[in-house]
Formats: structure tokens, sequence, C-alpha cells
């Protein structure tokens, strides 16, 4: 199916920031419609329905966590920040309030397009009712429905809980899932050794899966905020 049935909303003060980016999604085929501050994206979520926004968090009218806060109020639809913060507390409120990803600037086109996909594929397969039995990525099989895990045909010995953090860390690859968000999709609350316990248990995934410190052929580790497990493609 056609890239182009996507409809992005790119709310970005920085015009020429904004025609740039405006100009590479459209080349790789999507709809865009772009705001210049927090009003109107607000205008234009209503009138255009967008599929997936693009946010720069510094507005001139309104701060972006404002924006996300009040669309989480009534839609699920993926937002991406794209931010000069660099603060890892930014990035945390963003993604713990509803954002789906974030990027730095600057940044390559290339990533942001890849990290568009990879949102508008995971809201598509939640939409959709369901997802796929298999995760496949760099070797790695995940299969749900055994909760069996191979790499080259070698099966994966994990315990429950590194289990669990994997697949549900794959259902959202390419997009950071923070501390706050893994802790409590596995233990459902957060304890004074929430962080650690993830960790310890995240060391010992990356272990089992082959992988040492820096190596991010699975799972990048985006320090101070969370993981990410790398997306397909």
């Amino acid at each position: 199916m056609s890239n182009n049935k996507y409809k992005i909303l790119v709310c970005e003060d920085d015009k020429n920031i904004r025609s740039v980016v405006a100009t590479v999604l459209e080349t790789n085929g999507y709809q865009v419609i772009t705001a210049g501050n927090c009003s109107e994206a607000e205008m234009m979520m209503v009138s255009y329905v967008p599929d997936l926004v693009i946010l720069d968090l510094g507005l001139p009218d309104r701060d972006g966590t404002e924006f996300i806060r009040k669309t989480r109020s009534y839609s699920g639809v993926p937002i991406l920040v794209l931010s000069a913060r660099t603060d890892e507390s930014d990035k945390i409120e963003a993604l713990d309030i509803g954002a789906n990803d974030y990027i730095t600037k600057p940044f390559g086109m290339g990533e942001l397009v890849a990290r568009v996909r990879a949102a508008l594929r995971t809201a598509n397969t939640t939409s959709s009712g369901g997802y796929s039995e298999h995760f496949e990525l760099n070797g790695m099989v995940i299969d749900y429905g055994r909760r069996h895990v191979t790499i080259d045909g070698n099966e994966i010995k994990l315990t429950q809980t590194e289990y669990n953090i994997l697949a549900f860390m794959s259902r959202h690859s390419g997009q950071v899932m923070t501390y706050t968000n893994i802790i409590n999709e596995i233990w459902g609350h957060a304890d004074l050794n929430a962080i650690k316990k993830l960790q310890v248990n995240m060391a010992n995934l990356r272990k089992k899966l082959g992988t040492k410190p820096g190596d991010n052929r699975f799972i990048i580790n985006e320090l101070g905020v969370g993981y990410r497990i790398q997306d397909p493609m």
C-alpha cells in the first residue's frame, strides 16, 4: 500500500527547517501540512486529522509539551518530537506524557524518515487490532505465540522477565521506550529499585543475545532515557 495515504503535520517555527522537512517527506510519498506555532497546529489537528505529527517543542506561543498533553486527551496519533533541547529530563518528560519518539537537532533526514516509518507502522499495527506473530531482526526471530526466541536458528533461553522486556520493545521497534514505559509494562509499578532491576535484566538479556556494551545489533541504549530496539525496516 502506498505511503501517500499518510498525512503528516509538521509543527516547526523555523521556516527553513519546516520547508526542508516537508520537502523530504513529500519526496518520500507523504502528504504534508504545516504549522508555525501551537495554535495553528491545534487547528490543523481538527481540520485535517493527520496520521502523524512532527513537533518542535520550542514554539513561539506555547511550549510543545502543552500540545502533546492536549492532543493526548483525545487522540492517539503518533507524535515525533524534534527539538534542540538535549537535556535528558526534557526527552523523558515528552516521552512520558505521550510523545512516541524524540529526535535531537541537528538530525539526518534519513533518520527522520526511518523514525516516521517506524511510528506509522506501529500505529497501523495497533489500530488494525493485532500484531504479527513473528518479529525478525538481524538473524533474531521472536515467535510471540510460542514465546520463543532464536538467533541464526539457535534457541536463546530467556527468563520470563527478559522475554517480556524483549517482546514489549520489539512490538514498538524503532521507538525509544523510557525506563518508566518499560517498568510500568513489565512490573505494573515503579519502586525504589525499579530502574536498577530493569538495568540488570537488560544487561543479562543483551548478554544472552550475544551483544556487548556499545553493540547496537539489536538494542540501543538511549543513555539516561531508556532503550530502543532496532527497526527491521
